[in-house]
């Protein structure tokens, strides 16, 4: 199940496939995505989409941003072929 706003791990993951954290974090990425296609202010993007103060936790907040931005990529250019080798669910798998 993907939640819209899943709690994020200090570093997303770098594993050369598609993980259950990778899943579930997909909404995540896709906005991370869309933050940077429109040139948002990492610290904004940290607030807003990861939920961690700037502010509060600079440090945290960049090497998440930092981490999961690059995960993010990865599974836009990589990562979704995995989703592709697994079909489309069927109400049996959801």
């Amino acid at each position: 199940m993907v939640s819209s706003d899943p709690k994020v791990a200090d570093v997303a993951p770098n594993a050369p496939e598609l993980t259950g954290y990778d899943e579930q974090h997909a909404v995540t990425y896709i906005r991370l995505l869309d933050a940077e296609a429109d040139n948002a202010d990492w610290r904004e993007v940290a607030r807003i989409v990861l939920c961690i103060d700037p502010a509060l936790e600079p440090d945290r907040a960049r090497r998440a941003f930092d981490s999961h931005l690059a995960r993010a990529r990865w599974v836009a250019r990589h990562g979704y072929r995995g989703l592709l080798r697994r079909g489309r669910p069927t109400s049996d798998n959801q």
